[in-house]
């Protein structure tokens, strides 16, 4: 599993750890991944993915996974938050023919 956040795309960063005496050796900064189970209205069940706390946090900011994944351009999400996305604007989309009938 790749360690990359499925909504902001924040991924593993590479540096240097350098000693006092000026050594350098190669080191990851791994992104704060974590396993969240979110509400979608839209569809009426909880989703799993594994997000970035900053990512959590911007969710929460719009409002919630769906008027995120909504607001958003499909081009900035992650292939994983693409269908997601399209399978809340489909559920939406069902939701409206059922009222207008």
């Amino acid at each position: 599993m790749a360690r990359r956040c499925a909504i902001t795309g924040k991924g593993v960063l590479t540096g240097n750890n350098v000693s006092h005496a000026n050594n350098k050796t190669r080191r990851r900064f791994l992104p704060n991944l974590q396993e969240a189970s979110l509400l979608s209205d839209a569809l009426g069940h909880a989703v799993r993915l594994r997000i970035s706390t900053n990512g959590l946090k911007t969710i929460e900011h719009n409002g919630g996974i769906d008027s995120f994944l909504l607001s958003i351009a499909s081009t900035k999400l992650s292939a994983e938050a693409r269908r997601l996305k399209k399978r809340i604007e489909r559920a939406l989309a069902s939701k409206q023919d059922a009222v207008a009938a």
